[in-house]
């Protein structure tokens, strides 16, 4: 009986310090904002282009300010967001007045813009939550694979979004992002295979490929394996032109 007893303290001791050996999902992704630009995020000034609008953001510490800028026809449309979490909109340089419904709209799409073109430094926000998923091989190279979700308080609007990223083992780099998010009756799925990697100011930026899967999917995290079978099509190109950093 002791000896069965003193077998089975060996299996569960073997089992508990397998477990304690996993990857730490917080050094993973500190590595890789640490080689994506570490430091640098925390105090710049970024501008570029995307899709016809000019962003920029001031990063400072724990401050920021995010902005939009929309030429229509004769006029200059400002969206600013600040980290308090108030957006404000000018036009032609005056203050408007926005609905609250209407304000919430354009935080969302002005922070989701500066929130892709910093990845992967917005990951150590307080509201974001990091799994360790396990490694798996995309393209015949080897990925730490981290699931991310965000707290309700500080998430944002859409903290019930659930993000993957493929971190590649040797370079720390996020190569590969998959993302779920809440449509009108259903749950959309994005996969993002990042390309034209480029440093600017010690910062690392990169384009994506934006795919959709074809057919039905049951949660994000199998995103790289319909990749890898063809079972997504590309949507759209998401690049960033004219890019400033100082």
């Amino acid at each position: 009986m002791n000896k069965i007893v003193g077998f089975l303290v060996l299996v569960f001791s073997f089992i508990a310090c397998k477990e304690d050996k996993l990857p730490d999902a917080n050094v993973i992704v500190n590595k890789s904002i640490e080689v994506s630009g570490g430091e640098r995020f925390q105090h710049s000034n970024i501008a570029f282009d995307f899709r016809d609008r000019h962003y920029e953001a001031i990063r400072d510490n724990d401050y920021f300010l995010l902005t939009r800028t929309t030429i229509n026809e004769s006029d200059t449309i400002v969206d600013a967001l600040d980290s308090q979490g108030d957006l404000t909109r000018f036009i032609n340089g005056k203050r408007v007045v926005l609905h609250d419904t209407m304000a919430l709209k354009y935080k969302s799409s002005v922070n989701a813009v500066h929130y892709f073109s910093v990845l992967p430094y917005r990951l150590n926000d307080a509201a974001v939550n990091k799994m360790y998923l396990g490694k798996t091989t995309v393209n015949d190279s080897e990925y730490h694979k981290i699931r991310v979700t965000f707290d309700k308080e500080g998430g944002g609007m859409d903290f019930d979004d659930v993000f993957v990223y493929w971190i590649n083992i040797n370079t720390y780099k996020a190569d590969y992002i998959a993302y779920s998010y809440a449509e009108t009756d259903e749950i959309g799925y994005r996969f993002r295979e990042a390309y034209n990697e480029r440093f600017i100011g010690g910062i690392r930026f990169v384009d994506y490929n934006n795919y959709k899967p074809r057919t039905n999917v049951d949660g994000v995290e199998i995103m790289d394996r319909l990749f890898q079978q063809g079972q997504l099509e590309l949507l759209s190109k998401i690049e960033l032109k004219n890019i400033l950093v100082n």
